[in-house]
């Protein structure tokens, strides 16, 4: 799944070398590949936390070693080669972070209350606006290709080691060479290609579904109707939009619900929702698709905030639905805790 262009030619060698520079000059620098730098160890980390924390640690080993760069490579393929070791020094010892429906389990019966489990670590949603905000500051860079960061990509990653991982993401979206790979990695060439060749076959198991964003109008129009349905609590309403094979899971809830019949029933069995009204919901936007932040009537009658609903839509219906549920996920997409 190649991506972008190869990182060593999206840019020509900087002029002055980074041991020229000062701190500030540096961080210009790199500031336009800020964003990639984040979409990628969101991909190794399967978490933004975790992604802001390795970019910030990036960048201060590199300002540490800018004194060993010889301008042998582009300075993006420095840095990412950083970035990339970083995210793998993270990674030791660590969980990884999968959705409900990558744990191996049968669905589960509606009928039984969610009980949650938070000792697991799970796979976060990326705010499209850490990435997409702005156009890039220099038109001559790339841009983080949207199906490099869908959800149920970074979900299939998950189930792959970290250096597969690592060596995939070098590979296929970044457009390395198996020679800058293994250089990057002290791996041979040969290592390289058995990794990527066994991470390929994986992936190929594990990730079936490529949602596209719904630009069709029949498709935002389902949306619309999906939105409508639950501002009105119109449980019926909901179902009829879901199409046959729709998944629903809702870290960190282990369990997820296939069918329409199980997820209307979660919903109007469990759902804190009394009467039209209770639910807002915010379009918002995450791993590039469409997101909807939902608010909640509390007992003092505010909208407060509960979860983050993402929604993938197919001519047959709404096709999975993925909800992450705490007021702190809000402000990292720049939502208030409350609605007026």
């Amino acid at each position: 799944m190649t991506t972008t262009t190869p990182a060593h030619a999206s840019g020509a060698a900087p002029s002055a070398a980074p041991g020229d520079l000062t701190a500030d000059e540096f961080a210009e620098r790199l500031a336009p590949m800020r964003r990639e730098i984040l979409a990628h160890c969101y991909r190794m980390t399967g978490s933004v936390h975790d992604a802001e924390d390795m970019l910030q640690e990036t960048y201060l080993r590199a300002w540490r070693a800018m004194r060993g760069f010889e301008n042998r490579s582009s300075l993006r393929t420095w840095v990412f080669r950083i970035a990339t070791n970083t995210c793998l020094t993270h990674l030791e010892g660590r969980r990884r972070r999968p959705l409900p429906t990558g744990l191996g389990a049968p669905a589960a019966d509606p009928r039984d209350q969610p009980r949650e489990d938070l000792g697991t670590p799970w796979l976060e949603p990326l705010p499209d606006a850490l990435v997409w905000a702005q156009p890039p500051v220099d038109p001559a860079e790339t841009t983080v290709h949207r199906d490099s960061v869908r959800l149920a990509f970074v979900a299939a990653l998950q189930h792959l080691t970290a250096q597969q991982r690592a060596v995939l993401l070098l590979r296929d979206v970044l457009a390395w060479s198996a020679a800058e790979v293994a250089d990057a990695l002290d791996l041979s060439v040969a290592a390289v290609n058995s990794t990527l060749q066994r991470a390929r076959a994986h992936m190929a198991n594990v990730h079936h579904l490529t949602p596209m964003e719904p630009t069709d109008p029949r498709h935002r129009a389902l949306v619309e109707r999906y939105v409508a349905a639950f501002e009105a609590y119109d449980v019926a309403a909901i179902v009829d939009l879901l199409a046959a094979d729709v998944v629903w899971e809702m870290p960190p809830f282990p369990g997820w619900y296939a069918g329409p019949q199980a997820v209307g029933e979660l919903i109007g069995t469990w759902c804190p929702a009394q009467r039209p009204g209770d639910m807002r919901m915010v379009p918002t936007s995450a791993n590039g698709l469409p997101a909807f932040a939902m608010y909640m009537r509390d007992a003092r009658g505010r909208h407060a905030a509960f979860q983050v609903q993402q929604v993938t839509v197919t001519d047959d219906g709404v096709r999975h639905v993925t909800v992450w549920f705490g007021a702190p996920l809000f402000a990292r997409f720049g939502l208030p805790a409350y609605l007026d």
